[in-house]
C-alpha cells in the first residue's frame, strides 16, 4: 500500500525535545520524525506532546480522528511511542514516604489496556499502527537528574532497592509494548535494540539520562528508515 501520511502519536521523545546546554527542554527541528518523513517522501502530522502518557495520548487520538475529513483523507501510517511518562513515578511522594506503596503514572495493566484501544481505534479510523519500543533510559543519570534539586536520595534509594531498578522497571514497559504489538498484529520498529547495540547508549542521550540526543534521533531515523520497503 502506498502511504502519503505518517501521523505520530507519543511524549517529548516522538515530539523531538531534547535537554540543551542550558539546562533547559525544546524541540530540535532535525528530530528522527521530521527527517524520516522528509526522506521516505511522507507528509508528517505529529501529535505527540511533552510529557503525554498513553491515557493522554488515547485522548488526542480520539480527537484527531473525530475531525473529518481532513484528518481521514487517504492511506495513512500511525507511529505509537509511549511508555517512558507512564512507568515514572512521583519521585517527591516517594522521598516523603519511602516505606509506602508507590504507583507509577499509568500502572501496566491499564497501560496495556489503553494502548490496545488506541490500536483498535486507529484501525478503525482505517490508519495502520506502527509501534515503537521504548528508547533505553540510562539510570544513573537519569537518577542524578530527577534528585539534583534537594530531593532525599537515600530514601528514594530505599524503596528502589538500587538504581539499576529504575532500568528494569522502564525495561517492564518496554517488554509490554512488545507483546502488544505481537497481540495486536502490528509491526513493530525495535529502536531500543538500536541504541543497545551501540554498546555505549548514554552518548546518545541526553543529560537528563531519559531523552535521546541529536545522536539518538539520527539513530531512531536510520531504525525508522527500515519502513521504506513498507510505503514504497
Amino acid at each position: 500500500m502506498q502511504f502519503g501520511k505518517v501521523v505520530l502519536f507519543g511524549d517529548s521523545v516522538a515530539r523531538g525535545i531534547v535537554l540543551g546546554e542550558d539546562g533547559t527542554y525544546s524541540p530540535i527541528p532535525d528530530s528522527f520524525a521530521e527527517r524520516m518523513a522528509g526522506r521516505l517522501g511522507l507528509s508528517l502530522v505529529n501529535k505527540a506532546r511533552f510529557g503525554c502518557t498513553i491515557v493522554k495520548g488515547l485522548e488526542i487520538a480520539k480527537r484527531f480522528l473525530s475531525k473529518e475529513p481532513e484528518n481521514r483523507a487517504g492511506p495513512e501510517l500511525a507511529l505509537l511511542e509511549f511508555g517512558g511518562n507512564d512507568c515514572d513515578f512521583r519521585w517527591d511522594e516517594i522521598a516523603a514516604r519511602p516505606a509506602d506503596l508507590h504507583e507509577p503514572t499509568t500502572p501496566l495493566a491499564l497501560f496495556s489496556e489503553l494502548y490496545s484501544e488506541m490500536i483498535g481505534e486507529l484501525k478503525r479510523a482505517g490508519l495502520s499502527p506502527v509501534i515503537l519500543t521504548l528508547p533505553p533510559l540510562e539510570a544513573e543519570r537519569y537518577f542524578a537528574w530527577f534528585t539534583r534539586k534537594g530531593l532525599n536520595g537515600a530514601a528514594i534509594l530505599s524503596w528502589l532497592g538500587d538504581v539499576g531498578m529504575i532500568f528494569r522497571w522502564h525495561e517492564s514497559y518496554d517488554l509490554e509494548v512488545r507483546r502488544i504489538a505481537k497481540r495486536e498484529n502490528c509491526p513493530l520498529v525495535d529502536i531500543r535494540k538500536a541504541f543497545l547495540d551501540t554498546g555505549d547508549y548514554g552518548k546518545y542521550i541526553c543529560e537528563d539520562g531519559i531523552h535521546p540526543n541529536r545522536l539518538g534521533h539520527a539513530l531512531i531515523e536510520n531504525k525508522l528508515l527500515s519502513l521504506a520497503a513498507t510505503v514504497a
